[in-house]
């Protein structure tokens, strides 16, 4: 699969986190039927631990082991990459065995152990911009994976901080990213969120991230990253900003026509 250079964009996207082995299949199976018909290669992304949640009592997921085994069950059945988040630099080896991608979320955008190992995995390396930073602050985060051997990185925008439980999206972003000389995605689904703002769990207005995705493909990006739920009110994790599945398909038809013109033009 390949990603940035001009060719047609790709799509990363699935539930925010393993809620068992039957959902990541059922969705993986689905998203991946739906990007086959628009032609667009497809990275199935499900956490096996979302160790950032806002409260000590959201679900988290399954954890390395099991989740791990249920992401390989999903790449041998459904053929396509998976990708995951990691934490700590101890879950590393272990995800570099069966994951395709490696993801470094944005708040441990800038953490150079985690990095290091990451790049050393010979993995393609997903980085997050920090919603702390700037573009250009993500140079000295693509020098540490270059020099600890990183060949493969994608670098994802999802929002920047603009106050209390608001995010602000820049679409000058995307080509000052892109001039750092990786692909880079945009995250529509987290760029909706609303850190926090539920109080014990983040809020999102979903109603927006077809707005933001198709300024993003407008605007030139690499890729689009949504999290995707066959029903975001019952999601274990970050619903509120998730596109719900039987959007998608017309979503990505008029993703795919955009980046066309954007690529004629």
């Amino acid at each position: 699969m390949v990603v940035g250079g001009g060719v047609p964009f790709a799509l990363i996207a699935g539930p925010d986190v393993i809620e068992s082995e039957a959902s990541a299949l059922r969705h993986a199976e689905a998203i991946a039927r739906i990007a086959r018909l628009g032609r667009v290669p497809f990275i199935f992304k499900c956490s096996f631990d979302k160790a950032n949640r806002t409260s000590r009592a959201s679900y988290r997921g399954p954890g390395l082991k099991k989740g791990l085994a249920i992401l390989k069950k999903v790449r041998q059945r459904v053929g396509a990459p998976v990708l995951s988040d990691v934490h700590e630099v101890v879950q590393v080896k272990s995800a570099a065995e069966v994951l395709d991608v490696l993801q470094i979320p944005a708040f441990l955008c800038r953490q150079t152990d985690l990095l290091v190992a990451v790049a050393k995995t010979g993995c393609v390396v997903n980085v997050k911009k920090g919603q702390f930073l700037a573009p250009w602050d993500m140079k000295p985060v693509v020098q540490k994976l270059t020099a600890a051997g990183a060949k493969k990185i994608l670098l994802t925008e999802r929002g920047t901080t603009f106050g209390y439980n608001t995010l602000v999206n820049d679409m000058t972003a995307l080509p000052l990213l892109r001039a750092l000389g990786w692909p880079v995605f945009f995250d529509a689904g987290h760029s909706t969120q609303r850190p926090g703002g539920l109080g014990d769990a983040s809020g999102g207005t979903r109603a927006f991230i077809p707005v933001l995705a198709r300024a993003a493909v407008a605007a030139g990006c690499d890729g689009v990253f949504i999290e995707v739920h066959e029903n975001p009110e019952r999601a274990l994790c970050d619903g509120p900003s998730s596109l719900a599945l039987r959007d998608l398909p017309r979503l990505l038809d008029q993703l795919a026509a955009l980046a066309a013109m954007a690529r004629r033009s």
